[in-house]
């Protein structure tokens, strides 16, 4: 429990750090003057309480950027280009937008995080080994009114280290410009648009590479069917690449994603009681998380009670808790830029009963061995990791009465209690890549989920104490040379540390 008191100071409003932070700002703020800004997004001119001053992103540094960058190019044939694109704007309904989130490969090369910009990236001789040209809006004294600040070509220079910058209106002459120089053109890809060698859609293309404030379609339409398909490559694998591996600062980030997402499943763990409604669970875990610093939830949450947790994507969110039910809730945030993905399973009551406890325990004793083998030196693959985790659960299930023996094959098991994969790779996206080898073994740095689960129906095949019972436990494991390290050990996990967090037993401020 000394992890989640000592947590829980590091993010109480009235923490030294917290009220040394505020002054700081105070003092920042009138000695700059930043408000309002100048910038697109938050620099560390404009907000030094959240960024230092070698940062691009918070935690991330403009040295990092460039790294990446040049990687990718270093990798890339001689005299090839690589064109990416900022994500679109997402309308609710009329002029009623969501908020924004920038496309995942444009911000890991940029740290770009405007609407309406692109970037070219071409290959050269150079020292740096490539020339940058940044597209973007720009400053507009109207839109700025409405939407705020845009960040201008000097500063897209100074600050995001471009060789170029460019409205995003010249962005169909400057990719016109490539058509006969580079042997290949690197592009972002729709999904599904280009996978596994399947043909390249010019009109898809157009539409997904045309900014919305480009008037220049046509011409781009013209100019992208003249170019030969075979010229062409998806760029999201090469970036899918280095996206596998985290850095330090890209680690650092993840465990504070997964620390704020861990106290906020401990302190809904607490709010929770039977009577509630399963909204209001997922409300109290989406507020704790914001209050911390989250920009915005990873993915819709799941607040699963009773039967309703063997729904394994069940997001209505929308029934009573019952007294006797287990309540599983899957969810976790996105801390700039990072998202964190925690899965924990707890009695409504807020303590087990035997049955719970002892099918609990089964599916712990799995997911406890299986993170074992997070490990360069283990040599394992997520897909034998998944093997495991259907031979691990059968062994456990079969101790507490299942009879299961005559179940030994992925197939069987799945079809009846567990219907899912063991894990997947995340890290600016939940699941980090369409491109990540299931089949490769996995690497130091490497980031993973382990999410064992048993979903028991109401079949007389199975002992009656566990029906309508579901049980997921799921961490975020990052992989070491020697041995794994758990993301999200805030979040209890052990029998009495989940009693405890129920009744109130962690030392947790309320908010």
């Amino acid at each position: 429990m000394s992890v989640l008191r000592c947590l829980a100071a590091r993010y109480s409003p009235t923490s030294p750090a917290r009220l040394l932070a505020r002054r700081y700002t105070s003092e920042a703020g009138l000695k700059n003057g930043i408000k309002p800004t100048r910038f697109g997004q938050p620099l560390f001119a404009s907000h030094p309480h959240l960024m230092s001053p070698n940062e691009l992103t918070p935690g991330i540094s403009a040295d990092e950027y460039e790294r990446r960058r040049k990687a990718l190019m270093d990798r890339l044939p001689e005299g090839s280009v690589v064109v990416s694109v900022s994500a679109e704007v997402k309308y609710m309904s009329g002029q009623i937008f969501y908020k924004f989130r920038q496309a995942s490969d444009f911000w890991y090369l940029t740290g770009f995080e405007e609407p309406d910009s692109a970037v070219i990236l071409q290959k050269n001789s150079s020292t740096r080994g490539y020339h940058m040209t940044l597209f973007s809006t720009g400053p507009d004294s109207y839109r700025e009114k409405w939407d705020g600040a845009r960040t201008s070509k000097d500063d897209a220079v100074q600050y995001f280290n471009a060789d170029a910058a460019e409205s995003i209106t010249s962005f169909p002459d400057a990719f016109k410009s490539l058509k006969s120089d580079p042997s290949f053109i690197y592009i972002d890809m729709p999904p599904g648009m280009s996978r596994r060698g399947r043909p390249i859609s010019h009109k898809t293309l157009l539409k997904y590479l045309s900014p919305s404030s480009s008037s220049a379609r046509q011409d781009l339409d013209t100019l992208i069917e003249s170019i030969s398909p075979k010229r062409l490559r998806s760029l999201t694998p090469e970036v899918a690449k280095l996206r596998a591996v985290k850095s330090k600062s890209e680690q650092t980030l993840m465990r504070k994603a997964a620390d704020i997402s861990g106290l906020a499943h401990a302190k809904t763990m607490r709010f929770a009681a039977p009577g509630m409604s399963e909204h209001e669970l997922a409300a109290h875990f989406e507020y704790t998380c914001a209050l911390r610093g989250s920009q915005r939830p990873a993915y819709v949450p799941v607040v699963a009670s009773g039967p309703n947790a063997l729904i394994i994507h069940y997001t209505s969110n929308n029934q009573v808790i019952r007294e006797d039910e287990m309540v599983l809730i899957d969810a976790g945030c996105e801390y700039n830029g990072y998202v964190s993905d925690i899965t924990r399973t707890f009695p409504a009551k807020g303590t087990f009963t035997t049955a719970q406890a002892i099918l609990y325990n089964a599916v712990l004793q799995a997911q406890k061995y299986l993170i074992s083998l997070c490990k360069e030196s283990a040599s394992v693959s997520l897909s034998q990791i998944h093997r495991e985790s259907v031979s691990s659960l059968i062994t456990e299930l079969n101790k507490i009465g299942f009879n299961l023996r005559g179940l030994t094959g992925v197939s069987d098991l799945e079809n009846l209690l567990y219907p899912h994969y063991v894990g997947h790779p995340l890290g600016i996206d939940l699941h980090e890549s369409t491109h990540f080898e299931r089949g490769a073994p996995l690497k130091d740095g490497n980031v993973v989920t382990i999410e064992p689960g048993i979903y028991v129906p109401p079949s007389p095949i199975f002992p009656k104490e566990f029906h309508n019972i579901g049980i997921r436990i799921e961490d975020e494991v990052l992989v070491g040379k020697s041995h794994p390290i758990v993301l999200t050990v805030a979040a209890p996990k052990e029998i009495e540390d989940i009693e405890g967090a129920c009744k109130g037993d962690l030392g947790l401020e309320p908010y």
